[in-house]
């Protein structure tokens, strides 16, 4: 299995559950760059949040 990983508009590479910030929406969470708080496309961040570093 490939990792995924995501470049963030502030030049972040997002590749870990702790490089992202959840926030709580009324339906589903919405998922930050923890460095900028952009969000993440919900693919993306599903992707990114299992995975865990070696």
């Amino acid at each position: 299995m490939s990792s995924a990983s995501y470049r963030c508009t502030c030049g972040a590479t997002l590749e870990y559950k702790q490089d992202l910030v959840k926030e709580q929406g009324e339906v589903y969470p919405t998922w930050k760059c923890k460095d900028c708080g952009t969000p993440i496309p919900g693919q993306i961040a599903e992707k990114i949040k299992h995975q865990h570093p070696s």
